[in-house]
Order: C-alpha cells, then sequence, then structure tokens
C-alpha cells in the first residue's frame, strides 16, 4: 500500500488547514480561542480522516502500513500528546470570567470547552492506537509486544482501538496482554496522560455545574 496512506501526511494536510482557518479568523477573539478554534478544526478533520482509514483497511493493509512507519512515529507520538495536553491548560484559560459572560454566550464557552476536551482525549486514543500497532507488527512474530485473545496474528485497527481506548476509559488492559518492555513504557505513558485527562473532565463537569447552578 503507498505511503499516502499512512497516518503523517493527513496530519501534515490537517495542520495545513487549521493553519489556513486561523488567518481568517477574528481578531477581536482572544488568542486563547483562536488557538483552541484552529486546534478543533486540526483534530476533527484528522479524527475524520483516521476514521475513513481505519474502516477501509484490512487486515493485511494494516500490517503493511506499521511495518512502513519508522522511528519518528515516537516523536510524533510525544508531540501530539504534549499538545493534547497543553490544550488543557489553554481551555482552563478560555473559561476563565465566564461566569460575567452572558447566559447564551457563557453556554457556547462550555460547549467549546466541551468539544475541544473531546477531541483532544479522542486524539490521544487514536494515535496511541496507531503506535501500538506498529509496536504488535515490528516485533517478532514469536514474541509479538501485544498478545491478543485466541492467538490473533493478524490484528487490525478495531483491535489496537479497542486496546487504546480501554486504557483511556478505565485505564486497564483487559483481556489484551502487554508482552514487551517497550509497550508496557507506552501503555503507563498514555494511563497517566489518560488518568489527567479524565480528572479533568470531572473537573471541568463540576466547574460547569456550579456555574449553572450559581446562575
Amino acid at each position: 500500500m503507498s505511503n499516502l496512506l499512512l497516518h503523517r501526511p493527513r496530519l501534515v494536510a490537517t495542520f495545513l488547514i487549521a493553519t489556513i482557518v486561523a488567518v481568517f479568523l477574528p481578531e477581536t477573539w482572544a488568542f486563547s480561542t483562536r488557538a483552541l478554534f484552529c486546534w478543533n478544526i486540526g483534530v476533527w478533520s484528522y479524527l475524520a480522516l483516521m476514521a475513513w482509514l481505519m474502516v477501509r483497511a484490512k487486515n493485511y493493509h494494516v500490517r503493511e502500513m506499521a511495518m512502513q512507519e519508522d522511528n519518528s512515529a515516537v516523536a510524533v507520538l510525544a508531540l501530539l500528546s504534549i499538545s493534547a495536553t497543553i490544550s488543557l491548560v489553554a481551555i482552563v484559560i478560555e473559561l476563565t470570567g465566564t461566569r460575567a459572560l452572558a447566559p447564551d454566550l457563557r453556554a457556547l464557552k462550555y460547549i467549546f470547552a466541551g468539544v475541544t476536551v473531546l477531541g483532544s482525549w479522542a486524539l490521544l486514543g487514536v494515535v496511541f492506537c496507531f503506535h501500538y500497532t506498529l509496536l504488535f507488527y515490528n516485533s517478532p512474530e514469536q514474541q509479538r509486544a501485544l498478545r491478543f485473545p485466541d492467538n490473533e496474528q493478524m490484528p487490525d485497527y478495531w483491535d489496537f482501538l479497542y486496546f487504546s481506548f480501554t486504557i483511556a476509559v478505565a485505564a486497564q488492559t483487559s483481556d489484551v496482554s502487554v508482552a514487551s518492555h517497550s509497550a508496557r513504557k507506552t501503555v503507563l505513558a498514555q494511563s497517566v496522560l489518560s488518568f489527567f485527562f479524565n480528572v479533568a473532565v470531572l473537573g471541568f463537569s463540576i466547574n460547569i455545574a456550579a456555574g449553572l447552578v450559581g446562575n
């Protein structure tokens, strides 16, 4: 399968889309608002493209794409993880002073924050899914980095999404075994990030509920 079907070109494409959108945003918007708006454009575009890729990819396509990846995949994973975490800080800035706003505008701010958190959380799950795919198919066939039930040797993206989002939601690996040092480090990193995101979601929910009750 062509390298054009790998996820990194799509990442570049969504970055370009977000950059173009940034040019046309009103200058009267706060910097945090413009930054988060562009972040959402990029994230949701990327997720849509990845969903299209995953739905169409067959088992052997998944293996071929994973084996075409190089060592820079770790850097991409780290960059996106850091960016998603920074988006949480930007949301805190964005929600500062919302109680002084009109009810309609305050509701839009809350919806905006919710969409941003959801997008960043989903982005982490997807990029870790791709990294688990890379770890699995680039490990020896007799010593795979992950061991799926029924001794599955050709898992597709649904299997890796299941593994990744199980960690994101429940902070556990369920019925998939982690069988390599590099995979354990990756699972640990995702578990810690997911914990902070889940705490952030809870905190934002409490903050929004308190703001609604207080008004």
